[in-house]
């Protein structure tokens, strides 16, 4: 990994400049000239690169740590050996994350997959009644279709539909062969490849002959700065919108049914599903591959274990886990509890053997 032409490195910051931006505190000024030009994991980072820690769990792999600049918190300054100058800051891991993006912007957003960076190709189709703002980037086989509207600064990725009447705001990144359809979605928007918007939801009602199909008429909102990993599926809704938040992040592989409403800042994790019709408040985070229920309402600030079962409704600011899902503490007992009991069933058949 000391050469990726993927991500490329910097072409250097200043260790004293860099400290300055990220607000936080070099403890050795004479290190201040040493130029930073990526990031690195402890046990691998070199000259030139920056690393970070967050637990004494990382102090074996500061033996092989050779970086200009280590990030951590007062509490592990003891811990970073001498040759190594420190950057103090009280939140070591947001710090990075800020870090990271100075030293590789390029990462931050899916790139261009072909070298016309820049304007809109001849191998894409915009239909003669879109609306693209100036600085409008669209990328081969790319299709815009009727009266769309696209704001400056957002991306087209090469293969991606922007269905009829969709509406994109500025500076967002739709990447390579998503789709976007029955959708109005705000700024600052990072939607990845393959991602679906605005399907059907699925919907149908017993009929003498077998299933009939609900129609869906709603529209999926998508505000401000919100991420969608890659095949992501977003339904549209039946009759009312489905909505995602201000700032909410959603990993790869997450089905969001129609009529789901999720409130901003929050994170949900791979391979979850939730079902339709669910309210889910500001700040919630979800594990991955957990399964929420239709019909149900999630406050805010709650908590959610990887691969749980949630049912019913959780009330704000609550940790819950397991199938069916229920307060992190009853769960971590009740685990607890059967580990025991299977330890000492293994005991006794191991005796009775003897």
């Amino acid at each position: 990994m000391e050469n990726n032409e993927f991500f490329p490195p910097h072409g250097g910051v200043r260790l004293r400049e860099l400290a300055a931006h990220l607000g936080a505190e070099l403890l050795d000024d004479s290190a201040g000239d040493r130029l930073i030009h990526s990031v690195a994991p402890v046990a691998r980072a070199r000259e030139g690169q920056l690393c970070y820690i967050l637990s004494r769990k990382s102090k074996d792999e500061l033996a092989t740590c050779r970086a200009s600049a280590i990030l951590c918190d007062a509490a592990l300054r003891s811990a970073i050996p001498e040759h190594i100058p420190v950057l103090l800051s009280k939140t070591p891991h947001t710090v990075f994350a800020q870090a990271g993006a100075l030293l590789h912007p390029i990462a931050m957003r899916p790139a261009p997959v072909t070298s016309q960076a820049e304007g809109i190709s001849p191998a894409a189709f915009i239909d003669p009644t879109a609306k693209l703002e100036p600085g409008v980037h669209v990328e081969p086989m790319a299709v815009i279709g009727a009266r769309a509207e696209i704001g400056s600064g957002t991306r087209i990725g090469a293969g991606s539909v922007v269905g009829a009447d969709v509406k994109i705001g500025r500076d967002c990144t739709i990447a390579a062969g998503a789709s976007i359809l029955a959708a109005l979605i705000g700024n600052g928007v990072i939607i990845h490849n393959g991602a679906r918007i605005g399907q059907d939801g699925f919907g149908f009602a017993p009929g003498p002959r077998g299933m009939l199909k609900i129609v869906q008429v709603g529209r999926v909102i998508i505000q401000d700065n919100v991420e969608i990993g890659a095949n992501t599926t977003v339904d549209r809704g039946a009759m009312d919108d489905t909505v995602i938040g201000e700032g909410t992040k959603i990993d790869n592989q997450v089905q969001i049914a129609h009529n789901v409403q999720i409130g901003r800042h929050c994170g949900i994790a791979s391979g979850a599903g939730i079902a339709g019709s669910t309210k889910i408040g500001n700040g919630v985070l979800i594990g991955g591959a957990s399964g929420i229920n239709g019909h149900i309402t999630i406050g805010d600030g709650v908590q959610i274990g990887a691969m749980s079962g949630v049912v019913a409704d959780v009330p704000a600011g609550a940790r819950y886990g397991g199938i069916p899902a229920r307060p992190m503490k009853d769960f971590l007992r009740e685990v607890a509890e059967k580990m025991a009991r299977s330890d000492e069933r293994a005991k006794r058949k191991g005796e009775k053997n003897d």
